[in-house]
């Protein structure tokens, strides 16, 4: 029996939220009519993402490859803020990874994969910082 366009969407969010952390489906809300983000949605994340054979992790190591491809730091922070939020790398691979990188996928794409990784890390790392105060506040 097929899935329903709402049950493969409320299934896609709460794969979007295991990959990229808590609250990370709200940038879909209202654009459930969307085709494109409704295939985003139902299929790349209700399907491929939430598939069994790889992990969220082997499955974002895929995609950082091919996104450290192309160069593109802004998508390599997206992916690793997900993976921050869900613990999945230590420091040390986290160094690791644009050293590995370097030799696969050149200097210039690797920087780009560098700097994704250190957005990612900063951003964290305010958050965390800020999550503190709050706990702090009397």
């Amino acid at each position: 029996m097929s899935k329903s366009a709402s049950e493969r969407w409320n299934e896609g969010l709460k794969v979007v939220e295991a990959v990229y952390g808590p609250g990370s489906s709200s940038m879909m809300e209202g654009q459930e009519n969307s085709p494109f983000v409704a295939e985003i949605v139902g299929h790349q994340f209700g399907d491929v993402w939430a598939h069994p054979a790889l992990s969220i992790r082997e499955k974002r190591l895929l995609a950082l490859g091919a996104t450290a491809m192309l160069g593109r730091a802004d998508l390599v922070e997206i992916q690793m803020t997900g993976a921050l939020a869900n613990g999945e790398f230590t420091e040390e691979q986290l160094q690791q990874i644009p050293l590995f990188m370097l030799f696969y996928v050149g200097a210039g794409n690797t920087t780009a994969l560098f700097r994704g990784i250190e957005a990612a890390k900063a951003k964290a790392k305010a958050k965390a910082g800020a999550n503190a105060k709050d706990v702090h506040k009397p």
